[in-house]
């Protein structure tokens, strides 16, 4: 099996494996050294104290044999012509084991190899004055090299204590990473469960407090999201074939009494009849439109709009409108955005509140200072449009749901029974896709409509500090 086809856990696993071994054969060899080392100082004093030893008792005139009381060591009397005066059993008929003279009182050590000792094998070799008859003669002291392994027994201990140890940490490894990706194995195999049919099962999520466990709740969050939305797109289709049907049901209605009854029915009421459908269908079909290019997130055009003269315009063309409408427009207020698309929410804006209103529509424009909370969106200030009626307004808890799509009160049926239910949430759509917000905000009377989105900056230098932290001048000018 290639690399890339091993699995997490097995890579762990391999990764942990050769770096318990790398670690742990670098542990035992330095092990190993220290033990050599502290075995060839022990050695040395032992070697060191054994010349003195002999040194003393040649000076006194009286050597005791043996010598040396250890098979391994050797120890050699060599007098002022090189002639060997006494030695060790297994130095007996051996030429000087050294050549070399002691280095002071404190005599001198060296590593010799072959010459008196056998082929091949090197010793620690320690020499020592001592006096004889007014003369200085030299006691050698010597013992083999220690090797490497010190001790078969002792490398046995700590080579066996090395393949251990790697051997348990790569055990571990394997332990925790197979515990660590269990979790993951979990989320896998829930994932493949869920489905339309089950949209709202959720993952497990581990107690552990990693990044795992932070890993379920974003899919879980993931997941609520892709429920919210389903269901949202759901209840839309739902909420559209029913609004659909209904046109439809009724000019079917039609056609079927004339059929029935020809001699009743005139070209022209029916004509009327599915004219009134049509446009409904119309209207139903061009929200729908809208809607799904907002929610294609097609991006709009990114022109500068005086937002008072775009409410200016609008108010022109509605001079025929029943209801009065009263504007209060602070000139200058511009923003960034796409002029049909705007004009669209303000038509639906006021739309809605000549539907609700009794006599009397008031549309505010006006410019805030930069938001203080550091809303980088409104860093160059706040473009604000009220539009307030003097209906019956929408209760507090209800003024989310009439953004709802194909949402609508029982106030909104009864005063425009043709309505579509999509007019502001368009507008919401609209305002947010511009950066902005729209709400339903307290008055004292009526719904009070609150569109804000972000000013553009200056012509000239972007937004001069001083202009966006001061508000515009009273001048307003009613049309």
């Amino acid at each position: 099996m290639s690399g890339h086809r091993l699995s997490i856990t097995t890579r762990i696993t391999v990764f942990a494996g050769a770096v318990a071994a790398v670690l742990s054969a670098l542990l035992a060899t330095v092990l190993m050294i220290g033990f050599k080392y502290f075995a060839t100082e022990n050695l040395t004093q032992e070697l060191r104290a054994n010349a003195g030893r002999v040194a003393i008792e040649e000076e006194r005139g009286n050597l005791v044999y043996p010598l040396v009381h250890h098979q391994s060591r050797s120890m050699q009397v060599v007098d002022p012509r090189g002639r060997v005066v006494a030695s060790s059993e297994n130095m007996r008929g051996k030429q000087p084991m050294a050549t070399f003279n002691p280095d002071g009182e404190e005599g001198a050590t060296s590593v010799v190899c072959g010459g008196a000792f056998p082929p091949g094998e090197c010793n620690i070799v320690v020499a020592q004055w001592t006096h004889h008859d007014g003369q200085r003669w030299t006691v050698y002291s010597a013992s083999p090299v220690i090797p490497p392994w010190v001790d078969p027994r002792l490398a046995t201990l700590v080579g066996g204590s090395a393949v251990a140890l790697a051997a348990a940490v790569t055990y571990l490894g394997h332990r925790i990473a197979t515990a660590s990706l269990r979790p993951v194995d979990a989320i896998r195999v829930e994932l493949d469960e869920i489905n339309a049919a089950c949209a709202g099962r959720r993952v497990p999520v581990p107690p552990s407090d990693d990044e795992i466990h932070d890993l379920a709740e974003s899919v879980n969050h993931t997941l609520g999201r892709l429920q919210a939305a389903m269901e949202q797109q759901r209840q839309f289709v739902s909420d559209a074939s029913h609004d659909l049907r209904s046109p439809i049901a009724a000019m079917k209605v039609e056609v079927e009494d004339a059929l029935i009854a020809p001699q009743e029915t005139s070209v022209t009421t029916l004509g009327s009849t599915f004219l009134v459908g049509l446009n409904r269908l119309q209207a139903i079909v061009g929200d729908l439109l809208a809607l799904a290019r907002l929610d294609a997130g097609l991006p709009g055009a990114r022109d500068r709009i005086d937002l008072s003269e775009l409410v200016s315009a609008e108010c022109g063309i509605r001079h025929t409108s029943a209801k009065s409408i009263e504007s209060s427009l602070e000139p200058g207020v511009m923003v960034i955005g796409d002029r049909l698309r705007l004009g669209r929410l303000l038509t639906n804006l006021v739309d809605n509140a000549e539907r609700h209103a009794e006599h009397k529509i008031t549309i505010t424009v006006r410019h805030e200072p930069a938001d203080e909370r550091g809303n980088r969106a409104f860093q160059h200030g706040v473009a604000v449009l009220e539009v307030l009626d003097d209906g019956a307004g929408v209760e507090p808890d209800k003024r989310e749901l009439v953004f709802q799509r194909f949402a609508r009160l029982e106030a909104s049926r009864n005063t425009d029974p043709g309505g579509t239910g999509l007019g502001l949430p368009i507008a919401r759509q609209i305002a947010e896709a511009g950066g902005g917000t729209l709400r339903i905000e307290d008055s004292p009377r009526g719904a009070r409509f609150v569109l804000r989105l972000p000013c553009a900056p200056s012509a000239n230098d972007h937004g001069d500090a001083s202009d966006r932290s001061t508000p515009r001048g009273p001048g307003q000018r009613a049309v």
